[in-house]
């Protein structure tokens, strides 16, 4: 895979598990009542707090591939399959619930907004999944990137997030729902196949050999 297809592949992975446009409406819920500097400050803190776990799993990664004697396969069959669980729940729900107790928080900024809203399992794993393929400094640079892209993305949309609430309406938000749920449940099965297709090469290799 070239290092321009990565990227690609990175921005829209993460771009369809963030799906900042469905976390807006969770975003203005959590912060009704507050004002808009307020909402700015809490935008910002949780798109600080998803950035910083992201950032951890994408440099620590390797290290807990190494330590845990996890292989890149195995993580990509773990991580599709998270992927596609998650995509269920979002095309039968609308969006992945957050914990009663986190949405009443005082400041929900970090939590529940920055994390898991922002920086759930799903783009958790797929940081790990992408920073596994990532063979060479040039890609692990095109996932950094993509990383950073999304959260400032991800920063507009809140930024913005009560207008689009009241433009797209419940309707809107669900069609977005439900297309991002079927992307992101597309790409858990890539994963799946890409997993399972390089463990049976490497199976017919051992059986090919002296």
């Amino acid at each position: 895979m070239r290092v321009d297809q990565f990227a690609l592949l990175a921005f829209s992975s993460l771009f369809s598990v963030i799906n900042p446009i469905s976390a807006a409406p969770i975003f203005v819920a959590m912060t009704a009542g507050s004002s808009p500097k307020e909402r700015r400050r809490a935008a910002f803190r949780a798109c600080t707090a998803s950035f910083l776990m992201l950032a951890v799993f994408a440099i620590a990664g390797g290290a807990i591939f190494a330590f845990f004697g996890i292989t890149v396969p195995a993580f990509q069959i773990a991580g599709g399959m998270i992927f596609t669980l998650i995509s269920m729940r979002t095309l039968d729900e609308g969006r992945e619930e957050v914990p009663e107790g986190d949405a009443t928080s005082a400041d929900p900024s970090i939590v529940p907004l920055g994390i898991p809203l922002i920086a759930g399992p799903g783009a958790i794993s797929t940081v790990m999944v992408l920073i596994g393929q990532a063979e060479d400094g040039m890609k692990r640079l095109a996932l950094s990137g993509a990383i950073v892209a999304n959260i400032v993305l991800t920063l507009g949309v809140l930024l913005i997030a009560p207008a689009i609430v009241s433009r797209i309406g419940v309707t809107g938000q669900r069609i977005v729902s439900k297309i991002m749920g079927l992307i992101t449940a597309v790409i858990g099965v890539q994963f799946v196949i890409n997993g399972v297709t390089t463990v049976f090469v490497e199976i017919l290799k051992l059986k090919g050999g002296p």
